[in-house]
């Protein structure tokens, strides 16, 4: 009973250290995407969002316009803003222009990196342990001989 216990702990670390090594890679990954689609990729994004922002009957639509960022010395430099608004078949405005299309972009894909790193981490924690027993084994063994 004692070593199935010991198995079953075991097995927990393993599954979380696996984890946070996929997490710390796949967040990333999944913001630089994000980030890189919600202006590249704006119509697609905002299709993807428009059923969860629009209102029933409206399509959502990207507007881009001329603004200006301070860089890390205090210095304007032209920039391009990017809005998602809502228009019905009239082409009256059903949802004010916002940039909270990008943010809830990069929250899906930054949940779907967590859930992805859960499912890959129960895949390879077997995987895993097995190659860390191995080479734990190997070390005793060349401090017995």
């Amino acid at each position: 009973m004692k070593s199935a216990a010991t198995g079953t702990l075991s097995g927990c670390v393993v599954w979380v250290i696996v984890f946070f090594v996929l997490l710390t890679c796949l967040i990333p990954t999944a913001m630089f995407v994000g980030g890189l689609s919600s202006t590249l990729a704006a119509d697609f994004v905002a299709g993807t969002l428009e059923p969860y922002l629009c209102p029933e009957g409206s399509h959502a639509e990207i507007i881009t316009y001329q603004t200006t960022s301070i860089d890390d010395f205090g210095n304007a430099q032209p920039a391009t803003g990017f809005e998602m608004q809502c228009e019905n078949e009239q082409g009256e405005i059903t949802r004010d222009p916002s940039p909270d299309y990008s943010f809830i972009w990069l929250g899906a894909l930054g949940l779907g990196s967590l859930v992805l790193s859960a499912v890959l981490a129960f895949l390879l924690a077997a995987p895993a342990g097995v190659l860390i027993a191995r080479l734990l084994k190997g070390r005793k063994d060349v401090k017995a001989d």
